[in-house]
């Protein structure tokens, strides 16, 4: 794997500091950042893949979800020097022991969620500094489920689904689909949801954990030589430790020493073995995502160039500001009802910034459950002449949507007559 050229290892740090700007901002989701989102089941490996690349355990681990909001971890190189990490939320704070780090993560998850399993789209940011990684972001996303554990809500997988939606569908994010090996591929719900949103495998890379435990006489040769299920970036293969290793303490390096060997001694892969494993994961990603930002980086630039033109007029404006002005005490007054809008919108739709409730239903969802579990009840209590409720149904439509058929019966119409 080759050394980006002079100036190219600066690109990854630059754009950790606009992830961090945007975040203190709350604008986080309305950027297209370049980045590597990761995405994979709840038992796909994920974390243990992340913590390979920093060679030290700091991730949240547990049964459920686990990681209840995206971590944006920046790995940052210092050439020489103490391992210590820094969160954005406490600026100036190292923590050089990694189990306090593990601890803030869960600690700052329930500050904001409460601690009833409910999740939010809001990142914690996490920088680590170490001599022993390259510099590398990447955003690990909750982990995809199907079935309700515990007081989890029934829609929990469709409230992740949209979550992680939010951020692989954006252009700009490659999309780091883990799959163990000893499921089948076609099922994978990292990699069908990768396609949804890359469906010519364009932003996809592939990391197939778990080799170590497919059924004897089997492999995932096919798969990682790009034969069965084709992505343009292509999949590595790694070997993570086993719960049992992680519940003894097992060393990460001496863990990544035994994948080595793994692969070099495995008839399947030891013609691969130079590609495969950890230390070659963490380097195509360090290549293909500093890549991805120099290809990038002119159309962000234009972008944001633009958008700081736009407040730089609206800057200009407020120099002329007069408090008396009643031309923008009106405008004032019209953008917080707009907005005020918007707001109540997304909460009926359920598609508000705040964090997601998984202990009570909220907005839209409380709404909806009346209309299905008492609404009918109530309708057949009610006592009605039918010939009137059908006059006022058709002069309701004709007054709503007078341009209308007849016959289509408009919400508003609906609405107006259950009102009655």
């Amino acid at each position: 794997m080759s050394t980006p050229p002079t100036g190219m290892e600066n690109l990854i740090p630059l754009v950790n500091k606009l992830q961090d700007a945007f975040t203190r901002l709350g604008v986080h989701m309305q950027l297209d950042l370049p980045q590597i989102a990761v995405v994979g089941g709840q038992s796909a490996g994920k974390s243990s893949v992340l913590e390979n690349f920093v060679g030290r355990d700091f991730l949240p681990r547990g049964s459920g979800i686990v990681t209840r909001r995206p971590l944006i971890l920046q790995l940052v190189n210092t050439k020489t020097g103490p391992e210590y990490g820094e969160f954005l939320h406490c600026k100036g704070k190292k923590f050089m022991n990694f189990d306090d780090i593990r601890l803030e993560i869960e600690e700052d998850t329930d500050r904001l969620t409460g601690k009833n399993k409910g999740i939010s789209n809001l990142p914690i940011n996490l920088r680590i500094y170490s001599p022993h990684v390259l510099n590398l972001t990447l955003v690990d996303l909750p982990g995809l489920t199907r079935v309700p554990v515990g007081d989890q809500p029934a829609d929990i997988e469709k409230q992740i689904r949209d979550m992680l939606l939010q951020f692989i569908s954006k252009e700009n994010t490659l999309i780091l689909a883990v799959t163990p090996a000893n499921t089948d591929i076609a099922t994978s719900d990292a990699l069908k949801l990768a396609k949804d949103v890359d469906p010519e495998g364009v932003r996809t890379i592939g990391v197939i954990t778990k080799l170590d435990l497919m059924d004897e006489g089997t492999d995932a040769r096919d798969i990682l030589e790009n034969k069965t299920y084709t992505l343009r970036r292509g999949y590595v293969g790694v070997v993570n430790r086993s719960q049992k290793d992680i519940e003894g303490k097992k060393d990460i390096k001496a863990a990544q020493a035994a994948e080595r060997k793994f692969f070099l001694s495995h008839p399947a892969y030891r013609h691969l073995a130079d590609k495969l494993g950890t230390p070659y994961l963490q380097r195509v990603l360090n290549q293909q995502l500093t890549n991805h930002i120099k290809d990038t980086l002119p159309a962000l630039r234009d972008k944001l160039m633009k958008q700081q033109l736009s407040l730089e007029k609206e800057v200009e404006q407020y120099k002329y500001f007069r408090p008396d002005d009643p031309s923008l005490k009106t405008k004032a007054m019209l953008q917080m009802i707009q907005q005020l809008q918007t707001d109540f919108e997304r909460a009926i739709e359920g598609s508000g910034s705040n964090a997601i409730s998984t202990n009570e239903l909220s907005g839209g969802a409380k709404i909806n459950r009346l209309f299905h579990e008492r609404f009918p009840f109530e309708i057949v209590k009610m006592e009605f002449d039918e010939k009137e409720l059908r006059r006022e149904i058709a002069f309701a439509i004709r007054n709503i949507h007078v341009h209308l058929d007849v016959y289509a019966l408009p919400y508003e119409g609906r609405s107006y007559c259950q009102l009655q």
